[in-house]
């Protein structure tokens, strides 16, 4: 006949594991945030009613089938390639055929996961190091010259940063002043649902948003942690290239965890290049379809896929 309160049993639950495995550091992080409304950009090109989705599949990648889903629900149309590279020839044929892909392409997804066993210190090396190979390099460059989009999410979203494509669109030129995905500050992997807030639509992938819109959004990583100089956040949010904020329940930017899950400098979820045509992001936007996550508050779909093939269907 005894009775506990909610918080006794809280402590009773969490008290010795987290000692152990720390839920949260509580450290402090700047809670700025600035929104830039641009005019909308109108591309030249042809409307077209499915467009072609590739999705590479690297060794670790394990979000492949949730993201060729979200883009066939948005009504695009999806090629995936499971890029071999057991031996030498597999890499070199891989490379060639990944390029004649992306060159047909009108969007190119790097899908989340864990590359190369998500070594320490270098998620999404792997994949970097052939988005820089010279033959995929040209192909990417092209799409990016003939407007089509790039997507990369988690994992992805660390090969864009790694590679030089994010957040100036330079593959390849990657100094000490650009942005890095680092651990976790817990030290460990996090899988949880986060609170976002969309800080700009300057992109073709946040154009059906509002600034201030709030998205509850699955994550799973431990590599997430948006890290940057004071001097190129400025010129992330001065530029309207910061995408998404990690937010509190009220929508004010998060300024410490666990509403900042990783403790990532500024809140910073995701960001795009300049022209908004590539877009990376940590939190898994295509893990969402109607019916899951029925026990969690709030918006959980945040439809970037449908954006994205709206891009294609009506920007012309």
């Amino acid at each position: 006949k005894e009775t506990f309160t909610f918080e006794e049993l809280v402590s009773a639950n969490f008290g010795d594991y987290s000692k152990i495995y720390p839920i949260c550091t509580c450290k402090e992080t700047s809670n700025y945030t600035k929104s830039v409304n641009k005019e909308k950009v109108v591309y030249p090109f042809d409307a077209v009613l499915k467009p072609v989705v590739f999705i590479p599949i690297f060794p670790g990648t394990n979000c492949d089938y949730d993201s060729a889903k979200a883009f066939i629900r948005a009504g695009a149309k999806v090629k995936t390639f499971v890029f071999k590279n057991l031996t030498s020839k597999d890499v070199l044929e891989s490379i060639k055929k990944m390029k004649k892909y992306i060159d047909k392409a009108h969007i190119l997804m790097l899908a989340g996961g864990f590359s190369a066993a998500d070594e320490p210190d270098g998620s999404g090396k792997f994949i970097s190091n052939i988005l820089n190979n010279e033959m995929i390099k040209e192909s990417i460059n092209n799409l990016i010259k003939r407007k089509g989009l790039i997507l990369g999410i988690c994992n992805g979203f660390q090969a864009l940063i790694k590679s030089g494509l994010l957040p100036f669109e330079e593959l390849g030129n990657v100094t000490e002043k650009n942005p890095t995905l680092f651990r976790n500050d817990i030290n460990r992997h996090i899988s949880t649902i986060a609170t976002t807030r969309v800080c700009n639509t300057n992109s073709p992938w946040l154009s059906s948003f509002k600034v201030g819109d709030i998205h509850h959004i699955a994550i799973s990583h431990g590599e997430g942690k948006f890290v940057c100089t004071k001097e190129v956040a400025k010129t992330l949010f001065d530029n309207g290239q910061v995408a998404f904020q990690y937010a509190n329940l009220d929508g004010s930017v998060a300024s410490k965890c666990p509403d900042n899950p990783n403790g990532s400098f500024y809140a910073i979820e995701g960001i795009t290049s300049l022209d908004g045509l590539i877009l990376g992001k940590m939190g898994h936007s295509e893990r969402f379809e109607k019916f899951n996550f029925k026990n969690v508050y709030g918006t959980k779909e945040e439809d970037i896929f449908k954006n994205a093939v709206d891009y294609f269907r009506k920007n012309n």
